[in-house]
């Protein structure tokens, strides 16, 4: 049974399959980006699967050939401020690591944004040899969030964090698998059979001793996340009403390089 997002606008939908919930971004016209609606859903979700004791395991990915391209630009349509936008994007990253079932990102293509965060928080993640992780947010003056200032480090260490984070460029499946970023990258054909055979062995394994060891797992290597969506709320408020993302995002929509302030 398919079951749609909590709002009607949201643009996902979370399959039970089995003991496994597949959550699945429909969004493909716009690479699976996701507006409020879409990142509200989406941790409702997360946060709620645990409440049926017939779900043992979630797979997130995208519909088509993205897996998530990030915020849409529609995401502050409808006078959401810039707050509000941080805190719940920031509460749909949170609900992935908080739930007590573990959780497989399938990246089936490009994942930009807080798409990454979005893949980084969950447990086990394989990418297809199309896909590509990318933090363009400096590139139109803005700072990475997500809590993936937190996550790439986590995963990948401190120079690969600075590299994405600071230069903003594309970092193929193959590095990212290289780097440590995520478990594999496997061929396009190959990404599904991987991705179903993980999830069938957390599905029956034991619920309790896989909720204690993901909480022990994250108690260590995620510590610094709150306070990573703390600092980027604060420092993305900033930078949304400024001149540098006010150029960016015109030269972005201009299709040309922007030029930034001295």
């Amino acid at each position: 049974m398919t079951v749609p997002g909590d709002s009607s606008s949201a643009k996902f939908t979370a399959t039970r399959d089995g003991r496994i919930l597949r959550v699945t971004i429909t969004n493909p016209d716009r690479l699976n980006a996701i507006d409020l609606a879409t990142i509200e859903a989406l941790g409702d979700t997360f946060s709620t699967a645990a409440d049926d004791p017939g779900v043992r395991a979630i797979v997130v990915t995208g519909e088509g050939k993205a897996f998530c391209t990030g915020a849409d630009l529609s995401a502050t349509a409808g006078g959401a401020g810039p707050e509000l936008v941080m805190d719940v994007a920031a509460r749909m990253v949170r609900s992935v690591a908080e739930t007590p079932l573990p959780v497989i990102a399938r990246i089936n293509g490009p994942c930009a944004g807080v798409g990454v965060g979005l893949a980084l928080a969950a447990d086990l993640i394989y990418a297809a040899e199309s896909a590509y992780f990318l933090l363009s947010f400096t590139n139109i003056g803005l700072m990475p969030d997500g809590g993936t200032t937190a996550l790439v480090a986590a995963s990948a260490g401190r120079a690969v964090a600075n590299e994405m984070a600071l230069l903003g460029g594309r970092l193929s499946a193959t590095a990212a698998a290289d780097a440590g970023l995520i478990n594999a990258v496997l061929s396009d054909a190959e990404l599904d059979t991987r991705v179903s055979a993980a999830a069938e062995k957390l599905s029956h394994g034991p619920r309790r001793a896989l909720e204690l060891t993901k909480q022990a797992l994250n108690a260590t290597n995620l510590a610094s996340l709150n306070d990573a969506l703390a600092r980027e709320k604060t420092g993305q408020v900033e930078l949304l009403g400024s001149p540098d993302f006010f150029e960016g995002a015109t030269a972005m929509l201009q299709k040309r390089k922007a030029v930034f302030g001295e």
